[in-house]
């Protein structure tokens, strides 16, 4: 899959500039497609040319101008062909820690400990920041209710695939250096 559809899923939010599309991919996209700011700036120029998205520009007195980016007719049918479609394949893992772990049999187990509890404190990092988006989304509601009346529950749903996900980095790094432990313990 492209950027394509990632940046026209994030444009169902709403119009946004280049920026604003920014700072909703490191809050909402971020667990499972993350991108750059100018991969994001080439991807809406693609989608504008391509009659995907419509831009606009505002002017600003202090600012440089900035151009406003909101789905077209054309973008939404592609959008929902694309949501419609089944996967070309499952997700694949591509990790090089779990290389490094893998080759760590004769190696400094002190420096596999490192690498996996510097792991840990991302995932952790990570897990806070999602579990305050997901504080945010609720906005005081129960997640059945938010479930049950919210206009659109997409964003909640992959949110709780990032929590899950970085919950269950969070469960192998413990495990991990659990067995590290109980290695040099045993000598």
């Amino acid at each position: 899959m492209s950027l394509k559809y990632a940046v026209l899923a994030a444009l169902l939010e709403g119009e946004a500039s280049g920026y604003e599309l920014s700072k909703l991919f490191d809050v909402s996209f971020a667990n499972f497609w993350p991108a750059t700011p100018q991969q994001l700036y080439r991807e809406l120029e693609r989608l504008a040319q391509d009659g995907l998205v419509q831009a606009r520009t505002v002017r600003q007195e202090r600012r440089p101008d900035k151009r406003m980016f909101t789905l077209t007719e054309s973008g939404r049918a592609g959008l929902r062909a694309f949501a419609d479609a089944p996967p070309r394949r499952p997700t694949a893992v591509r990790d090089e820690l779990l290389i490094k772990i893998q080759a760590m049999d004769g190696g400094d187990p002190e420096v596999t400990r490192a690498l996996v509890e510097e792991r840990r404190g991302w995932a952790q990092g990570k897990l806070d920041r999602y579990q305050r988006v997901r504080q945010r989304l609720l906005g005081g509601r129960t997640e059945e209710e938010y479930l049950r009346d919210a206009e659109r529950i997409g964003p909640y749903l992959t949110l709780l695939a990032g929590i899950s996900f970085e919950e269950e980095n969070l469960r192998w790094c413990d495990r991990v250096l659990g067995v590290l432990q109980q290695r040099v313990t045993l000598g």
